[in-house]
């Protein structure tokens, strides 16, 4: 990353920001992309100071250029401004967390058991002549079963799922965290067939667990292609105004169709959200007590659950 990339008086701190992210382990495209329309932003109107006024001026414009976004991306400019304040820049403005409000996240698509069931028939009777053929319900089957993003599902190596021990290692996921999940018999049953035709296809070396035709890694796009391809094809309904079903659909599922199972069961979700936090690779607890909105179901018996007592964890403090 060179300063030939950016024009504005920050290119310098830009690139070297960039690259104090990379040693981090920090990669992601979308970083760089938000930044660079920043210092295009930047250099097209003058701005020649890290203050309030340019950032929360390019704030204001990206927000019009991109009606109901979700508002993450702030946080590109807000950590560059923390950076600026720690490299020779005390005066720089960090762009204040109120610019989050008013935020009202999508409500997901909540699949049905049927769907479930019709989804995964028609996975298994799909015809194509990609490896999607005998892959598809092995990779859908670790969202569904595991809670895996598609992205990490798509990342997987081989020597990322042992099959021998029934255990698959998602590494240098979101925020560069990493988790050994464990799998259960019939999802290894669904692996093993799928990696023995992969292998008798490709041969031993391969550039992923799921690959494509050529052999490369599971491009992103097709994922969304084939997941539809797979629901039509088995007839199930799409909505003509609102949610509309997609791969991420049963990461969702998998999360709320375990905060129901414990609730029915009696045990105290409060003492198994961690785990389930844990396992799905989010940040904090926040980002898992999303998931307690998404099942209309649930919610009256969550209140019930939670209006007497304040769960297992006690008030930290000092004796």
């Amino acid at each position: 990353m060179s300063t030939q990339e950016f024009t504005s008086v920050f290119a310098a701190e830009l690139t070297r920001y960039l690259a104090f992210k990379q040693s981090m382990g920090c990669y992601g495209n979308s970083r760089i992309w938000y930044l660079r329309s920043f210092d295009a932003y930047c250099t097209e109107h003058g701005v020649v100071s890290f203050d309030q006024h340019a950032v929360e001026g390019w704030v204001v414009f990206k927000k019009a250029s991109q009606p109901g976004s979700a508002p993450s991306w702030m946080s590109y400019i807000r950590d560059f401004g923390r950076w600026m304040r720690t490299h020779d820049n005390p005066d720089a403005y960090v762009l204040t967390e109120s610019w989050h409000a008013g935020f009202v996240r999508p409500q997901p698509y909540l699949l049905r058991k049927e769907e479930i069931s019709g989804f995964f028939q028609s996975a298994a009777e799909l015809e194509t002549t990609s490896p999607w053929k005998w892959q598809s319900v092995a990779f859908f089957a670790l969202m569904h079963s595991c809670g895996l993003r598609a992205c990490e599902t798509r990342r997987l190596q081989l020597q990322d799922v042992d099959l021998q021990n029934g255990e698959v290692d998602v590494l240098w996921s979101k925020g560069n965290r990493s988790r050994r999940l464990p799998i259960t018999g019939e999802l290894i049953d669904i692996l093993t067939e799928c990696d023995r035709i992969s292998r008798k296809r490709f041969g031993r070396q391969r550039p992923g667990f799921f690959v494509s035709s050529t052999p490369a890694p599971v491009d992103a796009a097709s994922i969304g292609v084939v997941f539809n391809r797979i629901w039509d094809q088995a007839g199930l309904p799409r909505a003509i105004d609102g949610n509309q079903p997609h791969p991420y659909a049963f990461r969702h599922h998998f999360a709320y169709a375990n905060i129901e199972r414990w609730m029915a069961e009696g045990t105290d979700v409060n003492a198994m959200l961690p785990y389930l936090s844990r396992y799905m690779g989010h940040a904090s607890l926040d980002s898992t007590y999303y998931y307690i909105h998404t099942s209309p179901d649930f919610m009256d018996g969550y209140a019930v659950l939670t209006h007497d007592g304040q769960g297992v964890f006690p008030e930290v403090g000092f004796p």
